[in-house]
């Protein structure tokens, strides 16, 4: 729940100051638990996150835990590694074959980014050390944040095995030319083609007809999804079976929620852990695709995909 780099902290949850005494901590609890509960007209989801908060900073010994992981202390935190790129993975088994480098483009601006904001001159020991995290403006954590859950999206889809071909950061803006202007992944498999966005926006989402709204979420998500997909589609000669949203298991609420038929597509807002399950059975109204039309299909990716 806090380790995304746009979530807020334990304190700021509970709306404390992280140098309070364990008395003023145990105080703020009681009251953002009154505040948050459903029965009194409070929000759900933020009565979960203040639970969360307080089992993570509501004893002495979780409380240090937390704040020597999420540089609240003086001390420094060398076992923290949650921010930091994947190590190789020592799995041999079968997996699916994979082109491009999933976050690679978000990880390199943030790094560049980030140490631009910090100023010349001035060393960055370590760009992902959560207290510079913390502090960085919320462009930087949002780099950063939707870089993990590309990253996230391509080790869940490596996992379905070599019937699955995916291609991670593929270039979808055009003639514009911008890098920003990509599809994070294309899932090709038997269940069918579909155009993936991968998305920690660090909070509950809700959807309004057919798109996802919640604070600070941009306007038109969905939109831009299925946008980037058409571009792929016409320069491919492709036509895709499904749209999907992947989220945080806690910013949903619920697994699977279908969001009907956009232009002929079927969308669906997912949760991460869910994510391989709708890959492998496909969604409502989404074609499947077998024998020799799935290895034209990926023939013609192969050949035009261009990576950012």
């Amino acid at each position: 729940m806090f380790d995304s780099p746009l979530s807020a902290s334990a304190y700021e949850v509970l709306q404390v100051d992280p140098a309070a005494d364990d008395e003023e901590l145990r105080r703020a609890y009681r009251l953002r638990l009154r505040q948050t509960h459903p029965d009194t007209g409070g929000d759900a989801a933020v009565f979960v996150q203040v639970q969360r908060a307080w089992e993570l900073v509501g004893t002495a010994e979780a409380r240090a835990a937390y704040d020597r992981g999420h540089g609240f202390g003086a001390e420094p935190a060398p076992e923290w590694s949650g921010w930091r790129p994947p190590a190789p993975r020592a799995d041999t088994r079968p997996r699916a074959r994979s082109y491009g480098h999933p976050g690679g483009w978000r990880r390199e601006r943030y790094l560049t980014l980030v140490r631009e904001w910090v100023g010349r001159g001035v060393t960055v020991e370590d760009p992902y050390d959560p207290a510079l995290v913390r502090s960085a403006p919320h462009h930087l954590r949002r780099l950063l944040a939707d870089a993990l859950a590309e990253e996230e999206t391509a080790r869940t889809v490596a996992d379905l095995g070599m019937g699955y071909t995916v291609w991670h950061d593929v270039a979808a803006s055009g003639r514009d030319g911008d890098p920003d202007v990509k599809l994070d992944h294309i899932v090709l498999g038997p269940s069918g083609l579909f155009g993936i966005l991968s998305e920690d926006f660090g909070g509950p989402v809700g959807v309004r007809r057919g798109e996802i709204v919640g604070e600070g979420i941009p306007e038109g998500s969905v939109a831009g999804l299925l946008a980037r997909m058409r571009v792929v589609s016409r320069a491919a000669r492709v036509k895709f079976t499904g749209a999907i949203v992947v989220l945080p298991d806690e910013d949903v609420d619920e697994a699977i929620q279908e969001l009907g038929r956009v232009k002929g597509i079927p969308v669906a807002l997912v949760s991460r852990s869910a994510l391989a399950t709708v890959l492998r059975r496909g969604l409502p109204g989404a074609r499947a695709i077998g024998g020799t039309e799935l290895f034209e299909i990926r023939t013609r990716l192969q050949h035009t995909a261009q990576f950012v």
